[in-house]
């Protein structure tokens, strides 16, 4: 069932531009403290719950596709969203997480692509 799941976000990454408007290493806007650990951008032409673009953190492992998807919950702005994890290693997979989770404080739960 996952498997239908990460088809069809396979499908939207390779069908969408990514657009990167936060380059690892650029600080978050709101909070100057919280620096990226990956590039970070949005799927464009996409729409996720925020009204934007899908956001995704993207990877050095080109090629590999949607590795996992992070669920996030914000009680400050009481919405939630889904991240794609784009091209990305077991330890960006995990690197991605602790960002969201313990740098920007969010609810945050990553739903793994299950490889055979």
């Amino acid at each position: 069932m996952s498997e239908d799941l990460f088809s069809a976000l396979d499908h939207l990454a390779a069908t969408s531009t990514v657009v990167i408007d936060r380059p690892q290493g650029s600080a978050h806007p709101r909070y100057p403290a919280a620096i990226y650990p990956l590039d970070y951008g949005y799927l464009d032409g996409t729409v996720s719950a925020d009204g934007d673009g899908i956001d995704l953190f993207r990877g050095s492992a080109v090629g590999n596709g949607v590795v996992a998807m992070a669920v996030i919950a914000d009680i400050d702005k009481k919405d939630m969203e889904v991240k794609i994890l784009l091209d990305c290693t077991a330890d960006e997979i995990g690197t991605s997480a602790a960002f969201l989770r313990d740098t920007l404080g969010l609810g945050t739960t990553v739903l793994r692509r299950e490889v055979s």
